[in-house]
């Protein structure tokens, strides 16, 4: 995988997200796990561009590691 196609993935998923977060029910409990969701979701494709734009391979690593950070902070979330 190259760097484009991780980051037209990235993308997708954050436009995935939104959109089935939208489908969901409107109520206040539901509201904040839906947020995070959101917010932890759109955060992994920021991370990405920023990595992207590293000034070193260990700046590099260091926001890839945020990336993968966020992606399981999500998925855990979801859980």
């Amino acid at each position: 995988m190259d760097k484009t196609e991780l980051k037209r993935r990235a993308q997708k998923f954050a436009v995935d997200t939104i959109k089935f977060t939208g489908t969901l029910p409107n109520n206040r409990p539901l509201n904040v796990l839906v947020n995070q969701v959101l917010r932890s979701s759109t955060s992994v494709g920021a991370n990405y561009r920023a990595a992207c734009k590293g000034k070193s391979t260990a700046d590099f690593i260091n926001k890839i590691v945020i990336c993968e950070e966020e992606a399981m902070s999500q998925f855990i979330g979801s859980i």
